[in-house]
């Protein structure tokens, strides 16, 4: 595995466990009063374009973090929508 490949996958890593805290938190106190839907429609509709783009170009870092990351923010604005 090469240092770019290496590079990618920690930022695979970091930037899927920072939505993590916040859905823990959404799970266990069940309020999304001050979570931005609009945000996080935007964020989701972006980490999909960028999965979509790391599969035309077969890179795993982009397809793993992103894929990972589309779930979180979906799941995210499902309780959005289910904690109303």
């Amino acid at each position: 595995m090469d240092l770019i490949t290496i590079i990618g996958l920690v930022a695979a890593c970091f930037t899927t466990v920072a939505l993590l805290p916040q859905l823990v938190k959404v799970w266990k106190t069940k309020s999304t009063k001050d979570i931005s839907t609009g945000m996080f429609t935007l964020y989701c509709g972006g980490v999909l374009l960028w999965f979509i783009y790391g599969v035309s170009l077969n890179n795993f870092p982009i397809i793993l973090a992103n894929s990972l990351a589309f779930v979180q923010g979906i799941v995210i604005l499902v309780f959005k929508l289910k904690y109303k």
